[in-house]
């Protein structure tokens, strides 16, 4: 009953996690079942094995019983004739994949799970039976996930019992991979957090690469490494507890497909002996995660160039257009705003992270998705924007002004963490494949390069904390500061209204007018608190105003939007229906994938792709034009982003007449790169 229970939370989940646009193409599996007997015959009253035989496609797999860290196991919900009753399956030895440290038990290849199928005694020869069932999966790869069903059935006609012999042989090969039963008891104890399991075994039986697959759930720590050693006629299983069960079961893998099922009690177990095989945790190349992090570095650097930095310039140039700060303020400045920027990408790439682990399509720049984020950055630019333009001054909003004096890292810390926040949503050169890769490394591994982006975003600012040559080429203080202070208000200003267009673009009419409605409410509060200020008053009051405010675009929600077709290149929305009609009719393809909120993407969009010139080259070569609105997080869009090895936008791929690969296109383009391609 409780594992039916969690069959059931768990698909519910999946629902949640997966919209309709991860099924919108029913019939179109990347695993594929079909259901066999061994018998087509029957006798009366006789059990057959019945095989649900699963094929994955190449790169994709299905999950054992306990699927592990993530993932669900196969789920039939029978239909069976009057009397004919289907126990329990029996799954074949599982093998391992450990992506962003979850552990997963799964096939890679084609698997069969067999369960026992019983004819009522009193069935009369001849009768047909028709076995059918409703199957659900869970098709994955590395990367991505999808809930896939299927009626499974096949037609037996109750006769003799008969096996045919290649039916026999077929089946005796799946059941050499299921698990043997142990014919001795096993021992395991919990010390000191540690799960020692004790396994007899004779010493002359050959083990290579064991391995301990858990049937008991929340027993030990699927993605802890495990050690293997002999004792004798014992072999010592240890591994990272997780809790102290009364009894433990699984199966103990002994060589590729070979394993051992087991019933462990509590009870004594002897000290490790002679280790055996590698722990079989998956192993990542260090080289691999250096070349990223270079990679994330790089790109965080070059991304304080990117367009979509821009708006937060303004609160970098007040911090560092400022002299006479010694130099343990200077370095302290630098420290704090470059712990503000890693913090900030390191909680953003765990959070990616672990929504992907629970199985959503997101990407880099997740968070600019979701309307209430737009909104709430609105009423935050707009918060800077008036304090740049001196309604009133308040640091803890004003981060940038807080840089401008002495005693300011609390300000510095912030004004990073908002730089990081509104200046990653696009990725940019060299980024890309860091990104990518962060997404298939184990979790250390993917986080190091997240604060790699983090550090390199950062990188500027420290060079001027810790270098006074730096320092010394900066402008002297001065009255012009206040008048940049305000000059530097309008690009905060845009930036808002730039948000504001996104808001509606996301939200529809109505939510861009609850957006402007609640900065127009904490532009009042803000004011006031302004007013309230110059009289030496406490500003206090001003957290009622930001509240409603904030409370009122955490009602916002997303509607439904399509990237726009038409435009100068006649461009059509992307799917991979529309691509592979594309394709198939020999025509060169421009694809291109953007979002709302993803500056570089509009400044190329604007600057190099809807220009006279490139539609005048792709009418002339017959170049179809696709775009992918990533605006609203389609996971359609997010799989294939993932399948070219980017967590985000922009990506431009310009596919030739028979060419098995598109072209990757760089970051910035340029109209003559366009119009070259079409030639």
């Amino acid at each position: 009953m409780l594992a039916k229970l969690k069959s059931a939370w768990a698909w519910l989940l999946l629902a949640l996690l997966w919209p309709a646009a991860a099924l919108a193409q029913p019939g179109v599996q990347h695993i594929h079942p079909r259901l066999v007997a061994e018998s087509a015959s029957p006798a009366p009253g006789q059990t057959v094995a019945l095989a649900l035989v699963m094929t994955p496609d190449k790169g994709w797999h299905g999950y054992w019983q306990n699927p592990g860290d993530a993932g669900v196991p196969a789920d039939v919900k029978w239909q069976l004739p009057a009397g004919v009753n289907v126990g329990a399956f029996r799954y074949p030895v599982p093998g391992t994949l450990l992506v962003a440290g979850l552990m997963n038990y799964i096939y890679e290849r084609e698997y069969a799970l067999i369960a026992p199928l019983t004819v009522p005694k009193d069935a009369a020869p001849g009768t047909r039976l028709h076995v059918t069932g409703d199957a659900q999966w869970l098709a994955c790869t590395d990367e991505v996930c999808v809930p896939e069903q299927g009626m499974i059935a096949v037609d037996l006609t109750v006769g003799d019992g008969r096996i045919d012999p290649a039916a026999r042989a077929q089946f005796d090969a799946w059941r050499a991979k299921l698990p043997r039963p142990l014919g001795a008891q096993a021992r395991f104890e919990v010390v000191q957090g540690r799960m020692r399991i004790a396994v007899p075994l004779p010493a002359d039986v050959p083990v290579s690469a064991p391995y301990f697959f858990p049937s008991t759930e929340g027993a030990i720590d699927y993605a802890a490494p495990q050690s293997v050693s002999r004792n004798g006629d014992a072999l010592i299983v240890e591994t990272t507890a997780k809790g102290q069960p009364n009894s433990l079961s699984g199966v103990l893998k002994i060589d590729d497909d070979t394993g051992l099922s087991l019933e462990a009690v509590p009870g004594p177990v002897p000290p490790a002996g002679e280790p055996i095989g590698k722990a079989s945790a998956a192993r990542w190349d260090a080289m691999t995660v250096l070349t990223a992090f270079a990679g994330a570095v790089l790109g965080g650097l070059l991304l304080n160039v990117m367009p979509c930095v821009f708006p937060i310039l303004s609160l970098k140039a007040l911090g560092l257009a400022r002299a006479g700060v010694d130099e343990r303020e200077a370095r302290r400045e630098g420290l704090a705003y470059a712990a503000g920027v890693i913090a900030t990408c390191l909680a953003l790439g765990g959070a990616l992270l672990a929504l992907r682990a629970g199985g959503a399509a997101v990407g880099w720049a997740f968070q600019l998705q979701d309307p209430r984020v737009i909104g709430l950055l609105l009423l935050l630019t707009t918060g800077v924007a008036l304090n740049l333009a001196g309604l009133f001054e308040l640091r803890t909003i004003g981060a940038g002004d807080a840089l401008a004096a002495r005693g300011g890292p609390a300000g510095a810390f912030w004004t990073g963490a908002l730089a990081a926040f509104v200046a990653t949503p696009c990725t940019g050169p060299f980024m890309a494949a860091a990104l990518g890769a962060a997404l298939v490394l184990p979790a250390a591994g993917a986080l190091a390069v997240f604060g790699g982006l983090g550090l390199g975003l950062a990188l500027p600012f420290l060079a001027i904390g810790f270098v006074p040559a730096l320092r010394r080429l900066l402008p002297k203080p001065g009255a012009w500061m206040e008048t940049m202070r305000h000059i530097l208000s309008v690009p905060m200003f845009l930036t808002a209204l730039g948000l504001a267009w996104i808001l509606g673009r996301q939200a529809g009419v109505n939510g861009m007018a609850v957006g402007l409605g609640a900065a127009l409410l904490l532009g009042l509060g803000l004011w006031w608190a302004g007013v309230r200020q110059m009289r030496g008053r406490p500003i206090l009051p001003v957290i009622p105003a930001a509240a409603i405010a904030a409370g009122l675009v955490l009602t916002l929600a997303p509607v439904a939007t399509r990237a726009e077709a038409g435009g100068l290149l006649k461009a059509q929305p992307f799917s991979e229906a529309a691509l592979k009609t594309a394709r198939d009719a020999g025509r060169p393809v421009f694809l291109y994938f953007t979002a709302d909120w993803c500056l570089s993407c509009k400044v190329n969009e604007k600057g190099a792709i809807e220009r006279s010139e490139v539609a005048d080259a792709f009418a002339k070569h017959n170049v179809a034009v696709l775009v992918g609105d990533w605006t609203n997080g389609d996971p359609t869009i997010g799989r294939f982003l993932e399948a070219h090895g980017r967590s985000g936008v922009p990506l431009y791929l310009f596919y030739r007449p028979g060419a098995p690969e598109p072209d990757v296109l760089p970051q910035v383009l340029t109209p003559g790169m366009l119009a070259r391609l079409a030639s």
